[in-house]
């Protein structure tokens, strides 16, 4: 979803050999097996995020990265890139 001149927001599912591989550093595990989430940003970052989903973290399998609707207008104020 695009907010803005360049921002998206995107829900993205990741499905696969996803939980126990550690993408919990980046997402949210879901009781279907699933890993979920929220990205917000320039549409650059956001395409390099979800690239960065397709290949996972060592030990992970994805079979697929997908965007999901989200009904946010914006992104959360409060987030900071760390590292």
């Amino acid at each position: 979803m695009v907010i803005g001149d360049d921002r998206v927001v995107a829900l993205v599912r990741i499905t696969g050999k996803v939980q126990g591989v550690g993408f919990r550093i980046w997402t949210r595990n879901e009781a279907d097996g699933s890993v979920l989430a929220l990205i917000t940003g320039p549409d650059a970052a956001a395409s390099a995020m979800m690239t960065r989903f397709w290949q996972g973290p060592a030990g992970a399998s994805v079979s697929s990265a997908i965007e999901e609707p989200t009904p946010l207008v914006e992104g959360p104020a409060d987030f900071v890139i760390t590292g």
